[in-house]
């Protein structure tokens, strides 16, 4: 056995690799999440924090969970793009025990203090842009440098999220800053992923029509998008950022449709993966659409992105990673795709309820049980599998 190899060998199973801690307890947060929300929502309970039941209830959805699941896949990504061993043991256990420091910091925040807080909250992301950028210079691995600035800007949100709460009680510029930088971390990972992937299942069918490699027309999707998400974030009612929102929509509807998303039926790890990414269009039209008509809540483009994009491309990408990474074979049996049905009602749910006021409490509801179903579906589907040795 190698140095290398024995190194990784040393230790808890679950503190090997960074997919392992993050997703598993990222899908068991996204769950609390809701959990403590919904009840939150109806006026039927309270937390001991300084913030506004939305303002929590977004930060840990987008931070918290979000910020799991970034750290769990960029923790694996990286060192295969550097080709240096992944961060594991003892530095890994310090930095996920900062993350649930972060979490329990958010719901005490009341007797803590604003800055105590903050400074404890956005020490994790923190820690994990010094890891990332670490490994991206050690292995001289700068083509991807990108993905340290997303994350650099998701920090920078949640460092405007907590300033913002305590001079002016709402952290809403805040919230959609973080949004928006998921939104665009999936539309360049995912960007990369979906069509990759999707060739590699295609060629293995045979003859047809295969995903168009990313080129000129992806950048200018990527651009207009970002523009508009500028946009939708400082001024999200205005008619310019509207059309901008419309315009990124449809430009996202016509770049998922070149990857050959409806040849995928056949394998449910890929279809999801299309699925998911359909949510970023919809968001940006919906998010349009509410600029202009007073029927389309705000809420009905953000839940799009935040349950539908941001939800199902994890919880796709979570699934898929803990399957390869732990030696399962890349095959979705019945339980996962629940799992994905799951988050896809949520999405639909969630948006209907924005859509459909007079519905609302039911589907409010159902979007609440299926997320749950969805993520601790996944924590005890696939639990097991990250809480031991990879197979042989």
């Amino acid at each position: 056995m190698s140095d290398a190899s024995r190194r990784l060998a040393d230790g808890p199973a679950i503190l090997s690799y960074g997919f392992r801690p993050f997703f598993l307890s990222g899908a068991v947060w996204a769950a609390v999440a809701v959990i403590v929300w919904l009840p939150q929502y109806f006026g039927e309970m309270s937390l001991p924090n300084a913030f506004q039941p939305m303002d929590w209830h977004a930060h840990e959805a987008l931070f918290g969970y979000g910020g799991a699941v970034v750290a769990g896949f960029l923790l694996t990504a990286v060192p295969n793009w550097t080709g240096r061993l992944p961060l594991r043991g003892r530095p890994l256990l310090i930095l996920f025990a900062v993350w649930f420091a972060g979490r329990m910091a958010m719901a005490l925040s009341a007797g803590l203090g604003w800055a105590v807080v903050a400074v404890i909250d956005c020490a994790f992301l923190a820690l994990l842009c010094a890891a990332i950028a670490r490994e991206i210079a050690a292995g001289k691995n700068w083509r991807n440098a990108r993905v340290l600035v997303v994350v650099v800007l998701l920090l920078a949100a949640n460092v405007l999220f907590h300033v913002e709460a305590h001079l002016t009680g709402d952290a809403i510029h805040g919230r959609r800053l973080a949004l928006a930088v998921l939104v665009m971390l999936i539309m360049l990972i995912g960007g990369r992923i979906v069509p990759s992937f999707t060739h590699t299942f295609l060629q293995r069918r045979g003859a047809g029509r295969l995903p168009e490699k990313f080129g000129r027309f992806d950048g200018i999707c990527m651009a207009v998008s970002a523009t508009a998400l500028v946009g939708w974030i400082v001024a999200p009612d205005s008619h310019a950022v509207g059309l901008a929102l419309i315009a990124a929509g449809l430009l996202n509807f016509a770049r998922l449709a070149r990857w050959a998303g409806d040849r995928t039926v056949g394998d449910a790890l890929v279809a999801i993966l299309h699925l998911a990414f359909i949510f970023v269009p919809i968001g940006f039209v919906l998010g349009g659409l509410a600029a202009f008509l007073p029927d389309v809540p705000a809420s009905a483009g953000l839940h799009a992105w935040a349950v539908g994009a941001v939800g199902g491309m994890t919880l796709a990408v979570m699934t898929r990673a803990s399957l390869g990474h732990t030696g399962r074979a890349l095959h979705a049996g019945w339980g996962t795709k629940a799992l994905y049905a799951a988050v896809l009602v949520a999405a639909a749910a969630r948006i209907g309820a924005a859509l459909a006021p007079q519905w609302s409490f039911a589907l409010l509801h159902a979007a609440a049980f299926a997320w749950l179903a969805a993520f601790l579906g996944f924590a005890a589907l696939y639990g097991p599998a990250l809480a031991r040795p990879r197979l042989k």
